[in-house]
């Protein structure tokens, strides 16, 4: 699956379970890591498990990783070309990384 074709895929399932703030950064130009980031966030610990339940059953992926559990109010979805980052909104205030990552591109999908 093309990373844009698998970001849209991501960005529905986020959207369908509520997730809020929803930014998509192409970071490709500028690192190696990934070709996107997907930055997102949830309103309490529930919906974070929610939105990570949902992607685990939408994307099937074998190379796909996880890390961090929602009581710490940060979930990364590593996808290879795409990584999500699931937030609660005070983690995502703190960590800021749209900020860190200002070079990248947004992309409006």
């Amino acid at each position: 699956m093309e990373s844009l074709d698998l970001c849209k895929k991501i960005l529905s399932v986020l959207d369908e379970k509520k997730g809020s703030d929803i930014i998509v950064l192409d970071i490709s130009e500028i690192s190696v890591l990934s070709d996107y980031f997907v930055l997102v966030s949830a309103d309490n610990v529930r919906q974070l498990d929610a939105l990570k339940d949902a992607l685990e059953e939408t994307v099937h992926l074998d190379n796909r990783k996880a890390e961090g559990e929602s009581s710490s109010g940060w979930i990364l979805l590593d996808y290879k070309d795409v990584i999500v980052h699931l937030f609660d909104k005070e983690t995502r205030s703190f960590y800021n990384l749209e900020k860190i990552w200002s070079d990248a591109k947004r992309v409006e999908l």
